[in-house]
Formats: structure tokens, sequence, C-alpha cells
């Protein structure tokens, strides 16, 4: 084996030596530390095999170098060994094992950018912007993050536990998590009382835009073609394919630039753009987002912000603005790497700074209060009747039932944004 590595190390130094004669001047010093550079990753490798206390595996030193080359780049670049490649594959397909948790890292450890909705991690409990410490009582700190998520993954039924730093907590949070098949429903509709169309996106795979409509025309047929308008809830969506973003965008965008991505080489740039229909046909839209709304998402929501097709309404997204490509390797492998910036139609990166809201609104929990006694009318002996009581029995049952039991502050907030703009709009163009 080592005759064969130095075999490989002097082809590429021959290589290099051809490299620099026709080199400018200004680059021979920089092709001739890459090659001392080179040198020295070889004697470290000989010297590891040689002589480290306990025999290592040849191609687990030269993966791990791999990780730590791509690594060091950003949390986002990685290797992907042949089983996790296989992993990322099927998990794009909207089907796959393990908690059902969107993870990234910082500064060494592994960061939940969101649990996926409905799956064993959102029932235990895992928060958005939860930092795992510990695997099964191991640290977590040196793992690389493709590490990580093979750790998490397993068979079916099997528990890991797990243990969470959390800000809002000054102790350690112990969980067990029972893996599962995490099948992915990416769409999710229903009418919020019988004229708003809400929709829920947890995630951006191949099914995305074909759900999206299909449930938007599922959601008509049932309000009889008359609705107010559309909620579109991208919280906690780690985000996915980046042309399902655009196809997704795309449905309510008559026209225009929907996103831009941006290379080291600016002749890779790349603009994609609206075609000319919309799916609910100009009624107005409110999308939710917050921290835990990154990539595909924030695609969305800056491309409907900057073309002011809809009201933005919640926290500040996550602000991740990268492309990762993944590239195919020998031995069935592959590496993600980022290679661009995305942009939105008015030209601003979200790389590091997210989607600002139009109208912040935090999370919170609604509770009834109760009011005391208090007296109307109605109340009053005798007391005149309207005159038509069927309509006001009809009105009273849906007044009693509309918001008394919702809990989502935010969602509550968009609902009567969108009445709101609705109205102004009736009165203003009829």
């Amino acid at each position: 084996m080592r005759n064969v590595f130095t075999g490989i190390m002097a082809t590429a130094a021959i290589a290099l030596s051809l490299a620099i004669l026709f080199t400018p001047e200004k680059e021979v010093e920089a092709s001739s530390e890459t090659y001392r550079q080179l040198n020295l990753f070889g004697d470290v490798f000989a010297k590891i095999r040689e002589d480290y206390v306990e025999e290592v595996d040849d191609s687990k030193l030269i993966e791990a170098a791999i990780n730590g080359m791509l690594a060091s780049l950003d949390p986002h670049s990685s290797y992907l060994n042949p089983k996790n490649y296989t992993g990322m594959k099927v998990q794009t397909r909207g089907k796959f094992g393990g908690l059902g948790i969107e993870v990234t890292m910082e500064n060494g450890l592994i960061k939940v950018v969101t649990p996926i909705d409905e799956t064993p991690a959102a029932a235990a409990g895992v928060q958005s912007g939860d930092f795992i410490t510990h695997l099964d009582g191991e640290p977590v700190l040196g793992l690389s993050l493709a590490d990580a998520v093979e750790r998490m993954r397993g068979l079916v039924d099997t528990d890991i536990a797990i243990t969470i730093r959390r800000k809002s907590s000054k102790e350690p949070i112990e969980l067990t998590i029972t893996r599962a098949i995490i099948t992915v429903q990416s769409v999710r509709g229903r009418l919020e009382g019988e004229d708003i169309i809400y929709i829920r996106i947890s995630s951006f795979t191949e099914q995305t835009d074909s759900g999206l409509r299909k449930t938007i025309k599922r959601l008509e047929a049932e309000a009889g073609g008359d609705y107010k308008g559309l909620i579109l809830d991208l919280r906690n969506n780690p985000g996915g394919l980046l042309d399902q973003a655009i196809a997704v965008s795309d449905a309510f965008l008559p026209k225009g630039e929907i996103v831009s991505t941006r290379g080291r080489d600016t002749r890779n740039s790349q603009r994609y753009n609206a075609t000319s229909d919309d799916i609910v046909n100009g009624r107005p839209i409110v999308v939710i987002i917050n921290g835990g709304s990154a990539s595909a998402s924030e695609i969305v929501a800056g491309a409907l912000q900057d073309h002011r097709r809809a009201v933005i309404l919640g926290t500040k997204s996550f602000g991740k603005g990268s492309v990762q490509t993944i590239v195919p390797l020998q031995g069935n492998g592959a590496m993600r790497m980022t290679t661009a910036r995305y942009y939105t139609p008015s030209g601003v990166s979200i790389q590091a700074k997210g989607i600002l809201p139009d109208i912040e609104v935090e999370q919170a929990r609604l509770e009834v209060l109760e009011s005391g006694f208090r007296r109307s009318e109605a109340d009053l002996r005798n007391h005149l009747e309207n005159g038509d009581a069927k309509s006001d029995a009809k009105k009273k049952d849906k007044a009693d039932t509309k918001d008394s039991d919702v809990q989502d502050y935010q969602l509550l907030r968009a609902k009567d944004l969108l009445k709101g703009v609705y109205l102004f709009a009736k009165k203003n163009f009829n």
C-alpha cells in the first residue's frame, strides 16, 4: 500500500512540476507551496500508518482527511460516504429512517435547524435552535456532521438517548427518542373557517409543487370557489430542493425574477424567472416564517416579499443563503460543496441575514380570560327581537366557535391580517 501511495504522490509531484513550468512567475511560488503541503500530507499519512499505537484502516484515514478538508470550508460542505449518499437521495424523495430533525454544525456541536412535523423528534419536544451535545452519552464534539447524522439514524424501533442544551433551560435536557421511518408529507392544508385556505409546507421534496397545486385545488372546491385568500405556513421548514422552491414561488408570481445564484465565477450565475400564472388569481397571501425557516423556504418568502405579492409575518428566518452542489465521486460516494449564494429578486443575499418579516410577531400561547358577569341587551327580560332570529342563531354559532380554542398566536394574527387586507381591497376596488 505504501508503494502505491508513494507512486500517487510522485505522479502528483510530476503534474505539479509540469504546471509550474507553464505558470506565470507570480503563481510559481504558490504552486511550489502547494507541492510542499502535499508532501507534508504524505509524510503525516505514512507516519500514522507506521507508528500509530494501533493499526488503522487506510480508507478511513483518507475519508477523515477529505471530511476535514470540506468541513473546514463552511458548515454545509461535507463528504458523503456511499451509505450517507444513498440516505441523502432517499431523504429528498420524501421518505427516510431516523429521528426527523434537520441539523447543521455550529461551534463543533450539532444545531437543530428544525424538527420535521409529526416525527419522533417533534413528538419528544426537540425545538429549533437546540444544540445536541451527546448521543447515547457520547459527546458529539469532534464528530463531523455526517458522522453525527449517521449515529442518529439506525434500525426502526430502536432508541437513542440525546442530550440537549437549550437557551431557555439552565440544565441539560435528556431525551430518549425511538427511531422510525420518516415519511414526509411536505404539503398539508385545510380551510380556516369557511373562507381562508391554510397551507403548511414542512419541507421541499420532489412532491412539493404537485402537492401544493392539488391541495389548493381541493380546498378551493370545498370553499365553493369563494375564499378571501391564502396563508402559507413555512415555519420550521428547513428547505430542500431548489427547483421546488422556484416552482412554489412561480405558482403565485405571474412574472419577474424569483431568485438568482452567484458563485465565484460570474459566468456561472443563474437567474430563475416566473411564468405567467397565479394559482390563487391575485388573492392576498400571508406567509408565516420563523427562525426554523431556512434555505428553500427563505427563497419563497424572499421572492413573494420583494414582488409585494405577500405579507411576511412572524420572526426572522434562519439565514441559510448558500447553494450546495452534490458531486458524485468514485467508489459511490459524493461530496456536498457550497458553490454559490442565493439572492432575492432585489439583489439581497439571504446568507447569515435571513428574511426579515414585514410584521414581526413572536409566537405565544393564547389563554381565554373570564370576563366576569356582563349583561347585554339580549339578556334583558322581554327584549325586542332582531327580526331575523334564524340568521342570528347562525351568526352566534359561528362566533362561539371561531377562535376560542386557537393556541397558535402567529396563525391567528395571520388570519386577522388576511381578513383586513381582503376587506380593504374590496372597499377600494368594488
